[in-house]
């Protein structure tokens, strides 16, 4: 899995995107070419899905395709872990993550500045090893950023309130006046049916829109309402708002069963930014 040099490969090129790395850069290509572009300005933060390309790519697209046109010093990719348990957060301790399109490195420097902002955040293969949401964000960063990409993959283990929050406070603080976008990995409700799976989700999107951060970390805590990143999602809501995001948008949302026609148990994938309106 790693080479001299410390890289994770990829653990699921062929079943969640393709190997291939020419069709999988025009598979993307075609997402972003699909998706609406909404010209927003000043984005700091995005929520993005993490399942199959076949299933949750085009909303993905639609956050990707914000953010197209800009540049980035560093991208943070902030996700679950659902293979391993551990009760800290993990950043990537090699030197980058490999795809089809090539690999990716770790900017070491400003990881480094995120590790010294909390006891919680440590440099470990914990929820690296056979995770696949920091995976599948990458082919989409890549193609839009080409190789200046330099970014810092994060797996909240427990997804608990101190986790969450220190976690956010830490990345907004250090981040404040640096040019970075943090990316939430998430997926939504899980193997509900279509109609209940719709009722869930418009909770969590309702709250995303209104920027509601604490009501959705309650409804989130409690368990009322489903994410499997939804401690990724507060931590960036709560960085972005550091970061000077004051707005909220969502993008496109879309269910496993809107694509495949099976809508007895679906997922639910969710797009959306976070911006400044003031600057």
């Amino acid at each position: 899995m790693y080479g001299y040099d410390r890289i994770r490969e990829s653990i699921v090129a062929g079943s969640f995107y393709s190997a291939d790395p020419y069709v999988l850069k025009m598979q993307i290509e075609d997402y972003l070419l699909n998706a609406e572009d909404f010209e927003i300005k000043n984005i700091k933060a995005l929520i993005c899905p993490h399942a199959g390309y076949i299933y949750s790519g085009q909303v993905a697209g639609y956050s990707y395709k914000q953010v197209a046109k800009n540049s980035y010093d560093c991208v943070i990719v902030v996700s679950p872990s659902h293979a391993e348990y551990f009760d800290f957060i993990s950043i990537f301790n090699g030197d980058g993550y490999s795809t089809p399109l090539g690999n990716v490195m770790i900017d070491k420097e400003r990881a480094e500045l995120l590790k010294a902002a909390s006891p919680e955040i440590l440099f470990s293969d914990k929820g690296h090893n056979e995770e696949h949401s920091i995976e599948v964000q990458l082919p989409f960063l890549q193609t839009i950023f080409n190789k200046n990409l330099k970014f810092i993959p994060i797996a909240i283990g427990v997804q608990s309130k101190k986790n969450i929050n220190n976690l956010g406070k830490a990345m907004g603080e250090t981040f404040k006046d640096h040019n970075v976008l943090i990316v939430a990995s998430t997926d939504l409700s899980h193997y509900h049916t279509y109609s209940d799976a719709l009722l869930l989700d418009r909770e969590v999107i309702k709250y995303v829109q209104r920027y509601a951060i604490e009501k959705l970390e309650e409804e989130y805590l409690s368990e009322k309402i489903e994410m499997c990143g939804g401690g990724p999602v507060i931590s960036t809501m709560i960085a972005a708002k550091e970061m000077g995001a004051d707005s909220a948008y969502v993008l496109k949302y879309q269910n496993s069963g809107d694509i495949s026609g099976e809508k007895k148990a679906v997922v639910g994938y969710l797009s959306a930014a976070f911006f400044s309106k003031s600057k």
